[in-house]
């Protein structure tokens, strides 16, 4: 079922984990500027908007859920999610793709999940850098090696640097892709070294699909005219 992202769609907005990175309530902020809705009413505030749910994909559409705000934020009704799932379940022709900072409430929640989505957790790193309140990436990792839905991803974006054991954290959690990127907007996070990066590529196509983002040398690399 794995593709790529023809569409996006946002029945549900916003989010509270509050990472210092985010280009999401970035872009938001941004939209709302411009009197765009819903971002002019709601900014980023986790919002329904349940007129949403009435789309329809075609047959063979990837589509992204909820790329501007976490579906499964603590802060999520569950009546909103179940929702969410009931327009997935009835759309087979179309593949979903869902992506959170909080895996434990897929694990919460796995019975609901039909065949056609694809369950991913934003795992930046095995190290906690704290700058996010989301769960810890220790703690992501685990709900998703326990995770027993067929379909699992995990994106390493924006990636920051790790130990070698997140390698075979990453194989536990079996998934059928890897996707890694470096920050694209100039945060200078605690990042890896490209060639550490490029390394840990080169392991995780010993076992899984690799899509890659942005690769570059780490900013400090830059700076330092490597």
């Amino acid at each position: 079922m794995l593709g790529e992202v023809t569409e996006t769609w946002n029945p549900v907005i916003g989010c509270n984990h509050g990472c210092v990175y985010c280009w999401a309530r970035r872009l938001a902020r941004r939209l709302a500027s411009m009197g765009v809705e819903p971002y002019a009413s709601y900014a980023f505030r986790p919002t329904f908007l349940p007129n949403r749910l009435k789309k329809r994909f075609k047959k063979g559409s990837m589509v992204f859920v909820c790329d501007m705000g976490d579906l499964f934020g603590e802060w999520v009704p569950e009546e909103w999610i179940r929702s969410v799932l009931d327009v997935v379940r009835r759309q087979p022709q179309a593949c979903f793709m869902f992506l959170t900072k909080n895996p434990g409430r897929y694990l919460r929640l796995e019975n609901l999940f039909p065949e056609n989505a694809l369950l991913a957790a934003t795992i930046e790193s095995n190290r906690d850098y704290g700058m996010s309140r989301a769960p810890k990436p220790s703690a992501r990792l685990e709900a998703m090696r326990l995770l027993k839905h067929p379909y699992k991803g995990v994106v390493v974006e924006p990636i920051m640097d790790f130990d070698e054991c997140f390698v075979r954290a990453l194989r536990d959690v079996g998934p059928v892709f890897v996707y890694i990127g470096y920050d694209n907007y100039g945060y200078r996070l605690p990042e890896p070294p490209l060639g550490k990066t490029m390394e840990l590529t080169r392991m995780l196509r010993g076992f899984t699909e690799v899509k890659v983002g942005t690769l570059r040398t780490a900013w400090y690399e830059r700076a330092q005219g490597f």
